[in-house]
């Protein structure tokens, strides 16, 4: 008995020190993240938020053009990939959501180069600050969404203040800033509706021309139910605020 008693306080203690460490790390993260809406609108706001949100990106394209390189040395030599180059294939093919990938067929490989590329830093930066006010709507203070990505389980997210009747999503939570900016660059390399950005994208590059966000913007018409208009806003961001130095020869 006394040795089940001790090993009950000893989970108890484990536990306490697990949730502490999550709190602490949940404090970091937080402790972290500039309080943008106290900037004074205009350029010192808009310096902050590239600033923070700048080295995120690049990180996140960085670790994708990593994926990439694999991917292409894998497909010149297909027969001999491994178990552990295997194992990593199946992974990234679950994450970019391409079924039925036969190793064998040409055609499967260059649709998984397509989808594993790298997202221009400025129309990142143009996305995150038009959805997200740079920074100071309340999806991205409450949950660290800068984006508008949606979810569609009850209770997955916030519920919009104006959402219409009979609606039923919400405005997904992230963990982090980090995490709301890996969601959205997988959502433009692996959803359908963005098909258009990704095909943009592979002629640029067989071109051996700039992969940059004026010209991926266009391949954003069903990001937003403002179709075009959207897409000129996003346009606009990136030129006024001088958001393409980021993109040539960066990739």
């Amino acid at each position: 008995m006394t040795e089940i008693v001790n090993m009950q306080k000893n989970i108890f203690k484990i536990s306490g020190m697990i949730l502490l460490g999550l709190l602490v790390i949940s404090w970091a993260i937080s402790a972290d993240v500039p309080e943008f809406v106290e900037y004074e609108a205009g350029v010192e706001r808009k310096e902050a938020f590239v600033n923070y949100f700048l080295p995120l990106v690049k990180e996140h394209n960085n670790a994708i053009l990593k994926s990439r390189e694999k991917i292409s040395k894998w497909s010149q030599s297909r027969d001999n990939i491994g178990w552990w180059g295997r194992y990593q294939l199946d992974k990234l093919l679950e994450t970019y959501q391409l079924d039925n990938f036969d190793v064998k067929s040409d055609r499967d490989w260059a649709t998984l180069l397509r989808r594993v590329d790298v997202v221009p830093v400025s129309l990142a930066l143009a996305q995150a600050a038009n959805e997200s006010g740079w920074g100071t709507s309340r999806f991205a203070r409450e949950g660290y969404n800068y984006y508008g990505q949606w979810c569609y389980q009850p209770g997955c997210g916030l519920v919009p203040r104006k959402r219409s009747v009979g609606d039923e999503h919400e405005v997904a939570v992230f963990n982090s800033p980090e995490d709301s900016v890996e969601s959205y660059l997988l959502n433009l390399n692996s959803n359908k509706a963005y098909i258009s950005l990704r095909e943009i994208r592979t002629r640029l590059r067989s071109a051996d021309k700039p992969i940059t966000g004026l010209e991926l913007a266009k391949g954003l018409g069903k990001y937003s139910e403002r179709g075009n208009d959207y897409i000129n806003e996003l346009r606009s961001i990136i030129r006024h605020n001088n958001l393409l130095q980021h993109d040539i020869n960066n990739y």
